[in-house]
């Protein structure tokens, strides 16, 4: 229990630790601890690890007109003249980070669905969002509560289950228990939105409430199995939206969900692996990223494939029921599932958990006009991922044949190798071989998990300079890929490839070369007849995204003064705060003028602030830029860790790399701090932001050298620098090796 002496001084903060009566874990002392704190950074003491759980009561003196939520219902809600006091019940037993609360100047809505009461905060202001987005939000959280009872066999196991929508939030969401946090635009969505919309919304609160079993019941003993929680909620979040969804192909889904992003990570020189050791807790942040998030769910997928679905299940009930508000480690979940499958789990574990990369799969031909597919180390650690995976063949695409690595040897086949399409069905890890023919050739016949397996390694074989497949022929490819398909899924990671390696990939020469054609496949395709608004919205997207020429820009323009209402979809107060934010960068002559329109046009007072903030990040002025990056150094400024990164990313613009190099070093040198002071993922993202559009040999040689000069740098944020960098190298070692820049090492303006 904790309070603060009214008669000390401001600064001074009295806490009292003292175990309550009725604790079943009652010490036998009491803790009289003074902490001399900042007043706005209120705090107090404790040993915040995973394996300690406790109970806590709360009390808030709040401002009049503020509401809360935290961990325990409201027991008491006292309002006299300005000021406001709660009094909340006792929580579960919880570990100490997830003890929370949640008060502002909110909307508080409560629904009761299937007997389950539950709350949700707010600070929305356009009521018909709100209204559109209400119950499909609170219907989501029934379902997914309902859903993981079944497959659990254990009830919803905390008192209660309420939420908070919060602009900006660091994070998609946070699953403190009582009081889940979420990021409010990942929730509260726009008119029309896209199928993927609704499965990342779906995803997101399915993720968030799978934690109250794992992670919130049974906690990871220590934080390098801080992964543990986050690969069952994504594995599970991903096996309960399919039934609400049940028009979308939840594999392919699936794969182009994980697959790239864990890719992204796993090529580059700053891999790790899924379980990592952590020696002291102020680092526990820094282990999570793409490796946690998105290669351990496709771990996981294959270790249920190994199992059975059926065994796979009951071991993880057992292991819930086992060590229900307790902790374990992964370990203790092996232990359990070895029991139940003849192949030993333990070394299937030790590769596929405890070490980073992915294995390389290459074509070895044999004698007598035959080959073998062979699984390489690109270490050279002789190691293996065992796994299974399908292949087929441009003779008959309906039949698919499972090959398992690590079970046994592959037989050859016969020497036409081009006609295979590899790791058909999108469940192999790893770099496959991919011919661009058998798309233009094949493609109306493939299923759509094979396209999107083959468009996954051919964007792959590309990075690592295939010669069959360069940039501008994966742009080309994609173009025509564009007119044969409707897969609102795959369309979307086809045209997100495309306008990436537009910025990133190509040489100056290529991209001016390339603009106008870009700019009209996806003006042409935002106009095509019969499509969905939420689709013509992302073509529109698109096309802002290329969009470099005289014409296209006074057209953007106009669309943004309103001028012109473009057909089939509608504009929300967010669409023109990203319209204005692009145009101020592409049309610097205008730039100020439209900032300036811009911030008068918005009402939402939160949107408004953070535009405020961003607003010198996108000035046509390289001074106010200049001195908005020097701002960024102190560690206020950097607050509000979403209105940070953003403005990292204008100063960094592809447009302005020349200009913006000389923000590498300065950049690279805060991330130890911004590992102390920031939230988990913003280590991360301020190197992606700062590094992911350079290029150039100045560009790696500064990088370099920052690792060079520190051999004795944190070891994590070095992996995460060496993962952010990972687009700079390729992209140099791409332009450079093909000689296909013009004016090397700087770009044109």
């Amino acid at each position: 229990e904790f309070s603060r002496d009214p008669r000390e001084p401001s600064d001074l903060h009295h806490v009292q630790m003292r175990p309550a009566l009725d604790s079943p874990d009652r010490v036998t002392h009491i803790c009289d601890i003074q902490c001399w704190t900042p007043a706005e950074k209120e705090s107090f003491p404790l040993f915040d690890q995973p394996n300690l759980k406790a109970t806590y009561v709360l009390t808030l003196a709040l401002p009049a007109s503020w509401t809360a939520i935290a961990g325990g219902a409201i027991t008491s809600e006292v309002r006299k003249d300005d000021r406001a006091s709660f009094q909340f019940d006792r929580s579960d037993k919880i570990s100490s980070y997830l003890f929370s609360f949640v008060a502002g100047e909110c909307e508080r809505v409560t629904r009761t669905i299937k007997g389950r009461k539950m709350t949700m905060l707010h600070r929305e202001s356009d009521k018909e969002k709100v209204e559109r987005n209400l119950d499909d939000i609170f219907a989501l959280h029934s379902n997914s509560v309902r859903w993981i009872e079944d497959y659990t066999a254990i009830d919803y196991p905390f008192k209660k289950l309420d939420f908070a929508l919060i602009p900006s939030f660091q994070y998609g969401g946070m699953e403190h228990v009582g009081a889940i946090q979420y990021k409010a635009e990942s929730l509260f969505l726009e008119e029309d939105p896209s199928p993927s919309s609704l499965m990342s919304r779906a995803s997101l609160i399915g993720h968030e409430v799978a934690h109250m079993w794992f992670g919130n019941l049974v906690t990871m003993n220590w934080f390098d199995d801080v992964w543990t929680k986050e690969v069952f909620a994504n594995f599970i979040a991903a096996k309960m939206i399919n039934p609400t969804f049940p028009d979308i192909d939840h594999d392919l889904g699936f794969i182009l969900r994980h697959f790239p992003s864990a890719y992204h990570t796993d090529r580059s020189e700053g891999s790790n692996a899924i379980r990592q050791p952590l020696a002291n807790l102020n680092e526990a942040g820094s282990l999570y990223g793409n490796i946690i998030y998105n290669k351990a769910p496709i771990m996981m997928q294959q270790l249920e494939k190994l199992l059975g679905k059926e065994a796979f299940q009951t071991g993880l009930q057992e292991y819930l029921t086992r060590f229900s508000y307790s902790n374990a480690a992964w370990p203790d979940l092996i232990d359990i599932l070895d029991q139940k499958s003849p192949k030993d789990l333990k070394a299937w574990s030790q590769t596929w958990v405890n070490t980073a990369g992915r294995p390389s799969f290459d074509i070895d031909r044999l004698s007598q006009g035959s080959f073998t597919l062979v699984e390489n180390d690109a270490a050279g650690l002789g190691r293996t991922w065992p796994q299974s995976f399908t292949l087929t063949t441009t003779d008959n695409l309906e039949e698919e044949q499972e090959l398992n690595i690590g079970a046994q040897e592959i037989q050859p086949f016969k020497d036409s190798a081009t006609t295979y399409i590899w790791n058909a069905n999108g469940l192999g890890y790893g770099l496959f071989p991919a011919n661009k023919e058998l798309a233009t050739n094949e493609w109306s016949k493939l299923s759509d998990v094979q396209k999107a397996s083959l468009m996954i390694n051919l964007y792959e074989q590309m990075l690592e300079q295939n010669p069959e497949i360069t940039p501008k022929d994966y742009i080309k490819l994609s173009t025509w890929v564009m007119g044969q398909e409707k897969n609102p899924l795959l369309l979307r990671h086809i045209t997100r490839k495309i306008t990436g390696i537009f910025w990133t990939y190509l040489s100056d020469r290529e991209r001016q070369a390339m603009s106008g054609q870009m700019e009209t496949l996806f003006l042409n395709a935002m106009q095509q007849d019969g499509i969905p608004a939420s689709q013509r919205k992302a073509y529109f997207r698109s096309y802002q995204s290329v969009a470099t020429s005289t014409e296209a820009l006074t057209w953007l323009k106009a669309v943004w003064s309103k001028e012109i209402v473009p057909d089939g979809f509608k504009m929300s107060e967010s669409d023109f705060i990203a319209l204005a934010s692009n145009l101020a960068i592409r049309l610097p002559q205008a730039g100020e003028e439209i900032l300036a329109k811009q911030l008068t046009l918005i009402e939402n007072e939160d949107r408004k602030r953070g535009f405020i903030f961003i607003k010198p990040s996108l000035s046509p002025d390289v001074a106010v830029r200049d001195a908005f990056f020097e701002s960024l150094a102190e560690p206020e400024n950097r607050a509000i860790e979403a209105w940070a990164a953003t403005a990292l990313r204008n100063l960094n613009h592809p447009l302005r790399r020349a200009q913006a190099e000389k923000y590498i070093k300065p950049s690279l040198a805060l991330m130890e701090e911004i590992q102390q002071t920031g939230d988990i993922f913003f280590p991360t993202r301020w190197a992606a932001n700062a590094l992911q559009h350079h290029r150039s040999d100045k560009a790696v040689k500064t990088i370099r050298k920052f690792l060079a000069d520190r051999p004795g740098y944190n070891p994590q944020m070095r992996l995460k620098i060496l993962q952010a960098a990972d687009p700079v190298f390729r992209a140099n070692a791409l332009l450079r090796n093909k000689q296909k820049i013009e004016s090397y090492p700087a770009d044109s303006q």
